[in-house]
């Protein structure tokens, strides 16, 4: 569980109403269930109409991801492809489907089978990168769905402040409703910031954070991989891989290789 997803959530809702709370308001006149249905009603049905029904049915594997913090075990990972070169170098590169079931991420074992079957590198290449880059397209979406959102949201916000204000100005003859209707006006907009600004855009950022972990440690295998099938050096190929981490988990990675 991503703690910092929740905290950071949690804590600003509570910022907010803190800061309501001091500036003495009151926070009931902040709370329009009409204002509300309009942010989220609608720019959920814009949304229903830009991406379409399938895609927004499945928004709660986005927030999943979000809301769980993955552990790839890189220096787990790295530890294995130098493993695997030790023994290619001295038992050849047949000698590595012995040790096939005991990999447990598909993409790194897809990998390593094509470099037993005498694949040629170039082929090799293409096939993991595209696999890659099917990976990216597919999380683009997830960050597009919220993307987007993010622009909705307080458009929808300015469209609840527009039919407020519309409201307002047709009662113009009792005076004693302006002050009430404009506030009431603005919390439409109100609503659309906090949703764009508290929500949408910061799950899209930790969305792309998601992706590029994630491409890393392909990267990683790819690179690996592809130095095996090559015969690089086994301390060559460690000291590539570990340039994809930073500095503070690079001693975990040789400790790690130690122990194998």
């Amino acid at each position: 569980m991503d703690l910092g997803t929740l905290l950071g959530l949690f804590g600003g809702l509570g910022v907010i109403i803190a800061g309501i709370i001091i500036n003495k308001g009151a926070i009931g006149s902040y709370i329009d269930f009409g204002s509300v249905f309009i942010v989220i009603g609608g720019s959920l049905m814009a949304m229903l109409v830009g991406q379409g029904l399938p895609r927004m049915l499945g928004i709660m594997k986005y927030v999943k991801i979000v809301l769980n913090v993955p552990n790839y075990e890189e220096e787990k990972i790295i530890a294995g492809l130098v493993t695997f070169s030790e023994k290619a170098r001295r038992e050849g590169l047949l000698a590595l489907e012995d040790d096939l079931e005991e990999v447990e991420e598909d993409f790194m074992r897809k990998g390593i089978q094509l470099v037993v079957d005498g694949t040629d590198p170039e082929i090799i290449k293409s096939i993991l990168f595209n696999e890659l880059n099917q990976q990216q397209e597919r999380h683009q979406i997830g960050i597009k769905v919220f993307d987007d959102w993010g622009k909705l949201a307080p458009a929808f916000g300015m469209i609840g402040t527009l039919a407020g204000l519309i409201a307002m100005l047709a009662n113009m003859e009792d005076t004693s409703s302006i002050g009430a209707g404009m506030s009431l006006a603005l919390i439409t907009t109100f609503y659309g910031a906090i949703l764009a600004n508290l929500v949408f855009i910061p799950i899209k950022s930790k969305l792309e954070d998601r992706d590029n972990t994630e491409t890393t440690v392909k990267e990683i295998m790819i690179e690996g991989i592809l130095s095996i099938q090559s015969g690089d050096n086994p301390r060559i190929l460690e000291s590539k891989l570990i340039s994809f981490l930073p500095p503070d988990r690079r001693e975990a990675v040789l400790a790690e290789t130690q122990q194998e």
